[in-house]
């Protein structure tokens, strides 16, 4: 089974008044294990970001507006997650800005539900496992021992990350196949074409982000993970 763990930041709380997305963010699992494959991009939104978004996601106009659009990397985005089951926190949000921005280019890209086998959402799923508690992400990672100390900022890749190792945890106690602590080959997946994606330079508050993320998965782990020994 592939699945794609997905989070998107966007310039505002509302797409029907035209707030657009400005970074996606898909961690790959088969199986349930990590591949080490995302896609992530930053993305020009050609509007401001709204004064609560730019807060709470560190992104500016000044930052966003030299950075490619929308429909310069759907193909590349949807090639990701053709035919993968997603798994998206509070689903209704992501995938309602996303159908927006596709319906932007034109009816022949359909809806994101035209191009993947289904959408669990771990938003729904909290509540069944935790009826009465809050179900934030902070809330659950809290609640299932995932260490989220590094995240000081919503970024899309990061909260993916996040929310993969969540998701394992609450659906069957997984949490030790954590996201820098895959062990072993994945088979390949026939579900659809595997995509290079180029992974661009990280700011300086993601790198750092990132580094305390591979040390504490470190530290549980013993010893130094496979992504922080491949560099």
């Amino acid at each position: 089974m592939r699945q794609v763990v997905l989070d998107t930041e966007t310039t505002g709380l509302s797409w029907e008044k035209g707030n657009r997305v400005v970074e996606i963010g898909c961690v790959e699992l088969v199986e349930r294990r990590p591949t080490r494959r995302n896609f992530q991009r930053y993305l020009n939104p050609d509007r401001e970001m709204e004064p609560g978004a730019a807060e709470v996601t560190g992104l500016s106009w000044d930052f966003l507006r030299d950075k490619p659009r929308f429909a310069e990397v759907a193909e590349e985005f949807l090639a990701f997650i053709r035919g993968a089951e997603l798994v998206i926190h509070n689903a209704a949000f992501d995938l309602g800005f996303l159908d927006a921005e596709l319906a932007r280019l034109g009816p022949a890209f359909g809806r994101i539900s035209d191009h993947v086998a289904g959408v669990l959402d771990t938003q729904v799923l909290a509540k069944q496992r935790f009826p009465g508690q809050r179900h934030s992400l902070d809330a659950l990672c809290k609640r299932l021992g995932v260490d989220n100390g590094h995240r000081s900022l919503h970024g899309a890749l990061l909260d993916a990350e996040l929310l993969a190792d969540v998701y394992l945890a609450m659906s069957s106690g997984q949490g030790e196949f954590a996201l820098g602590a895959a062990a072993g080959p994945v088979a390949a997946t026939t579900a659809g074409p595997l995509v290079a994606v180029r992974r661009r330079p990280l700011r300086p508050e993601e790198e750092a982000a990132h580094r305390a993320r591979l040390a504490a998965v470190a530290k549980r782990a013993g010893g130094t993970v496979l992504w922080d020994a491949a560099g």
